[in-house]
């Protein structure tokens, strides 16, 4: 699966997306609608922004977010890829073999989305996300 960034206009562009490959419209979870985390809080300005929705493009899942303020982004290089796996150990060994060398982007730990998730960019700067498909019914990622 890909997951492709948008720099605030992720909601027009999966609209746009939606209708050129009439999928269905997207769920849209944005970033004021993540739980609340006392270390963290989400700015005003940054509430509004997606955080995560997909569309099904002929067959294929395909996911999108907007980038959180003040990260960098460029285009051309918004792209990451995510590998979804019903077997942990399969998630763990590949993120440990494609994190060698490199610094981790986020450890394989538990979200509010998935019980298993962690994203790292490999020695030659391709971004993979991976996520363990636990089968419960709030794993946004499946």
């Amino acid at each position: 699966m890909f997951y492709i960034n948008f720099n605030g206009n992720c909601r027009e562009a999966v609209a746009f997306y939606a209708e050129v490959f009439a999928a269905e419209k997207p769920q849209i979870m944005t970033l004021g609608d993540t739980p609340a985390c006392p270390e963290f809080s989400i700015p005003e300005e940054a509430k509004n922004l997606v955080m995560h929705t997909r569309l099904n493009i002929n067959g294929s899942n395909v996911m999108f977010s907007d980038i959180f303020p003040g990260m960098p982004f460029v285009a051309g290089n918004n792209i990451s890829i995510s590998i979804i796996s019903k077997n942990m150990d399969e998630v763990n060994s590949l993120f440990h073999k494609l994190k060698e060398g490199v610094s981790v982007d986020m450890e394989l730990q538990e979200t509010f989305w998935s019980k298993y998730y962690g994203y790292v960019t490999d020695k030659f700067g391709i971004p993979w996300q991976f996520n363990y498909d636990s089968g419960e019914a709030n794993n946004l990622f499946c």
